[in-house]
């Protein structure tokens, strides 16, 4: 397993994530994109993975309604996926929440997305629930964790 390094990225590196973004998701996407997706969001968290230097994987999330946050995207290079980096950014970004006052983090990923799916369930995440994507034509599937024990 890899260690990466996982930063909290400020809105002025948004191009270093783009040019992720677009190595990694097809079709590419520009900055405003992005954006678009954080106008009248609360608590927009941008994380960076690195190895030696070089950005290999991030992760974006918000406050989907008070006291769950909703992790929109988490992308890794496929030259080092496998290593446990998309762990390491869901966990740094789940510690960043419950010390932020959330209970619970959400996300979904499309059901042709194995891996995606399989790292949730062993990270923890309960499936919740589902619903069809028409513009990708195939499942997302919805997961949800507690980021307290004593939450019921």
């Amino acid at each position: 397993m890899a260690q990466a390094d996982i930063t909290i990225v400020a809105e002025s590196q948004l191009p270093l994530i783009v040019d992720l973004y677009n190595q990694i998701f097809r079709p590419t996407e520009n900055d405003s994109y992005f954006r678009r997706r954080f106008q009248g969001r609360y608590n927009v968290l941008v994380m960076l993975a690195s190895l030696d230097n070089r950005p290999v994987g991030f992760c974006i999330g918000f406050e989907l309604k008070p006291l769950v946050f909703y992790t929109w995207l988490l992308g890794v290079h496929a030259d080092f996926r496998r290593k446990g980096i998309g762990h390491q950014l869901l966990e740094s970004q789940g510690e960043w929440a419950k010390n932020h006052a959330y209970e619970f983090c959400r996300f979904e990923a499309l059901n042709r997305h194995r891996a995606m799916v399989q790292m949730a369930v062993g990270f923890g995440f309960d499936i919740v629930g589902t619903r069809w994507d028409s513009s990708r034509s195939d499942l997302l599937i919805q997961f949800e964790k507690t980021l307290h024990e004593d939450v019921r």
